[in-house]
């Protein structure tokens, strides 16, 4: 832990980072909507050294984001690395990046298209995804040359882009499909300018259709080749894909298949390698898929169209660490409620793919289907918060319940904290402190990593519904909330 000896006059604190104005070290921004009659939404500071929303010598009562001006913001994009914060605002579809060295907003990103049910910026800022299902398209904003493409996909609701920023996978609500975006070469907007006639195989839209700069396509599986041997020959079939996580070096996209939870058959991971779905010019290669290891078949069996895993537990959201895929979803009980379970899956070599003994194990109970949140934290701890868990099987049976787990990684046990708070909405690891902020229910509160224990959340509490929370002050961008 960094922290600033001011009477010495010194200005900097961890790895050289400039004192921001407030003067903290040790910040979490908290998105709060309706704050106020006047405002819809507010970015508020807190010191999570100290926890209070004030500083600590009493000099200032309170702190926020200078100029922030969206309207309900819902999450936050934590990007502590490049000091910078995306916050999407739910009531007027913007999305705001925070500098927070300055804590002050950087102004509302150009080019969307209306409200958006999933949308992320890449860490250079050069690209943002958009699923925006109302109007039935993929927008992907183009900052290196200031055009927005508005590429047509009926139900897109959710978007997975790498940490990376190399590759963007979009799905469609109640489909057994998935897409990716690419830009397009030169060369390529000429050859595509033709028209859907001209467009590739499994190209899904290229806009704009007179000379188009980026393409849809459709993920495809080598299965039932053509007489020319083409490899692009029928779609992949899925079980309702929800979303993707990728691997710890990049390689590989884990798609998460929903499967029951979302009207479909088996829950399950497939792995599907990322080279031929990167959307930088000219930087993709292979085709969809190949022998990309997870299951023993994918290792064992040669020219396998898919590498799938089924996760009995549920699959709906997941988290990758190093060689360990945590695996959270929601399973559907004889009575057609949901209880919720964590399946945790190797992916060493030589052992990728297998099912550690114990999982699933049962965790808190979430709406199915819902985007959980997921985040590593001090003491080899994972949290997990759910959605609805008032609404599971073990509300029914009469149990304890809450919407927020804590597993060890250690020693794989599980602490469901209690009682039910509301909605689990946003996570924030404090590392260093052993502490996390959680926003649930619509306020913040506070928790030990070293046995999930609440700490005193009266001086960090906000007026109006807290969304969101975010570590500012984080060494790495892997301090995020996963959606």
């Amino acid at each position: 832990m960094a922290i600033v000896l001011a009477g010495c006059g010194s200005t900097t604190y961890f790895a050289g980072r400039t004192l921001p104005p407030s003067g903290l070290t040790t910040r979490v921004l908290i998105a709060v909507q309706n704050p106020s009659i006047a405002a819809a939404g507010s970015l508020v500071i807190v010191d999570a050294y100290y926890d209070v929303r004030f500083s600590y010598n009493s000099k200032k009562g309170s702190f926020s984001i200078s100029g922030y001006s969206g309207q309900l913001p819902l999450t936050i994009q934590n990007m502590p690395e490049e000091q910078i914060g995306a916050v999407y605002g739910s009531g007027d579809g913007s999305l705001h990046v925070e500098n927070y060295q300055k804590e002050s907003d950087g102004g509302a990103q150009k080019g969307l298209n209306g409200l958006s049910s999933s949308i992320f910026i890449t860490r250079n800022q050069s690209y943002i995804f958009a699923a925006n299902q109302q109007a039935t398209v993929l927008t992907v904003v183009d900052n290196t040359n200031g055009a927005t493409y508005a590429l047509s996909l009926p139900g897109v609701y959710r978007v997975s882009v790498d940490p990376g920023g190399s590759t963007a996978l979009a799905f469609v609500q109640n489909s057994d499909y998935a897409y990716y975006a690419r830009k397009l070469t030169a060369n390529e907007s000429i050859a595509y300018s033709g028209g859907s006639s001209t467009w590739p195989k499994a190209a899904m839209d290229c806009e704009p259709q007179n000379a188009p700069g980026w393409c849809l396509f459709q993920m495809q599986s080598p299965d039932n080749v053509d007489a020319t041997g083409n490899p692009y020959g029928a779609p992949l079939v899925l079980d309702r894909p929800v979303k993707a996580v990728f691997s710890a070096d990049g390689s590989t996209a884990y798609v998460l298949n929903c499967g029951p939870e979302c009207g479909g058959t088996t829950s399950s991971v497939t792995a599907v390698p990322v080279s031929p779905m990167i959307f930088l010019a000219g930087q993709h290669s292979g085709n969809l898929p190949t022998n990309s290891a997870l299951s023993a078949d994918c290792a064992t069996t040669p020219n396998v169209s898919t590498c799938t895993l089924a996760v009995p537990g549920g699959s709906s959201n997941a988290l990758v660490s190093s060689s360990t895929l945590y695996v959270v979803g929601q399973q559907l009980e004889p009575d057609g409620l949901f209880t919720g379970n964590l399946t945790v899956v190797n992916l060493a070599p030589g052992t990728s793919g297998t099912i550690s003994a114990g999982s699933p194990i049962s965790i808190s109970d979430g709406a199915p289907g819902a985007r959980t949140r997921m985040l590593l934290a001090d003491d080899n701890t994972l949290w997990i918060g759910t959605t609805k868990c008032n609404n599971g099987e073990r509300a029914k049976l009469g149990l304890p319940y809450g919407c927020l787990t804590m597993f060890n990684t250690s020693n794989n046990s599980v602490t469901m904290l209690e009682p039910y708070l509301g909605d689990l909405d946003g996570i924030a690891a404090v590392t260093g402190l052993h502490k996390i902020y959680v926003a649930q229910g619509g306020q913040v509160y506070i928790y030990h990593t070293s046995d999930g224990s609440s700490i005193d959340n009266q001086y960090v509490t906000v007026t109006g519904t807290a969304s969101d929370v975010a570590f500012m002050d984080a060494h790495t961008d892997g301090d995020n909330t996963v959606y």
